[in-house]
């Protein structure tokens, strides 16, 4: 009776921790959609937007100085938090946020953009609210599932200083350097959600798979190699957001503007191609069904990254297919460390 009632608690809180994964990739989703529509500074503020929990939909409802006001806001926060970075030696980080590009006046408001950032923090909320409501269902593991209540709470710790970050990121006015960290923090918390899904699952089946120990070096290799082009794109997407402040001309002359990170991002990219496909005809030649069907959805996810990889080189970066070119990776990586994660339970190892 107790073991049956354990089950589906279980069970419940495994369709909680697969909630979770879904919220995390559609607030990915929307911030790209933020990026590539330039409406990260659309709330000048961190956790309101001008001042209000819920943003106004035209300029005359803000004061006539309304950027000197958020802006003078935003330097004062700046001047604190480089302060507390001083003190922990992270000088030339503390300068560079007080640096006048970062604290220059806010741009002339935007319904548009203000309220795609909007959602995009609704969506954020959305994420909190279910990985806190995760992280107290799983006390209920605590003795009998220690990773559970573990993970679970090293999630809600994680989401917290995520939005922090993002706080940070509004107030130095997308800095690039911690838009970065923004979005690996993100991917760790895939891969912590993936694990939490994974040992929450009831698929306690073990099947035989052959040559376990070479498939796993390089699921690993292709995961490493995968997050390393994740950085680089998106300091090729920062490299994309100077072009479109510096240059006049249209979208299509920006990618001729772009530096050494793009090519070894575009380089690179065949490297990954060349992995996805071995991987792929690895796990098709595994002869398990649940292998098949996850081989063929990372292979149809790498042909998606593949085709938006070409539309954003040569048809002028369009701004829909920026986010999608994210999402893709990151689903991408989230797919192999699911597949790591079976291989090695089915490895016994």
């Amino acid at each position: 009776m107790m073991k049956a009632a354990s089950r589906i608690n279980r069970s419940n809180f495994n369709r909680l921790v697969f909630g979770a994964i879904i919220a995390v990739y559609l607030v990915i989703l929307a911030g790209g959609i933020v990026r590539s529509t330039g409406s990260g500074m659309g709330c000048p503020d961190w956790p309101k937007c001008f001042g209000n929990w819920v943003p106004p939909t035209a300029e005359a409802q803000l004061p006539a100085d309304y950027r000197e006001s958020f802006a003078r806001i935003r330097v004062e926060n700046n001047r604190r938090l480089a302060g507390y970075l001083e003190s922990i030696g992270l000088q030339e980080l503390a300068e560079k946020i007080q640096s006048e590009n970062i604290a220059a006046p806010e741009s002339t408001f935007n319904k548009y953009k203000t309220w795609t950032e909007y959602i995009n923090r609704l969506l954020g909320v959305v994420l909190g609210f279910i990985i806190s409501v995760m992280a107290v269902t799983s006390m209920s593991f605590r003795k009998t599932q220690p990773a559970l209540y573990y993970g679970s709470l090293g999630a809600f710790l994680l989401v917290v200083f995520q939005g922090w970050i993002g706080s940070v990121v509004v107030s130095t006015n997308l800095l690039p350097g911690m838009v970065t960290f923004h979005m690996l923090l993100a991917a760790i918390l895939i891969g912590l959600l993936i694990y939490l899904y994974h040992i929450s699952s009831r698929e306690q089946q073990r099947n035989n798979i052959d040559r376990t120990k070479n498939i796993k070096i390089v699921l690993v290799l292709s995961m490493v190699l995968f997050l390393i082009q994740i950085v680089v794109g998106t300091q090729v997407r920062e490299a994309v957001d100077v072009a479109a402040l510096q240059l006049d001309q249209a979208r299509a002359g920006w990618i001729d503007s772009l530096g050494s990170e793009y090519y070894f991002h575009r380089t690179f990219s065949l490297l990954l191609l060349a992995l996805s496909v071995y991987l792929w005809l690895f796990f098709r030649r595994s002869g398990q069904r649940r292998l098949k069907s996850l081989a063929d959805l990372l292979f149809l996810l790498v042909a998606i990254e593949v085709v938006l990889g070409v539309v954003l080189a040569n048809f002028g970066i369009p701004a829909w297919a920026q986010p999608l070119h994210l999402l893709a990776a990151l689903l991408i990586l989230g797919l192999q460390y699911r597949l790591y994660l079976y291989i090695k339970m089915n490895s016994g190892a």
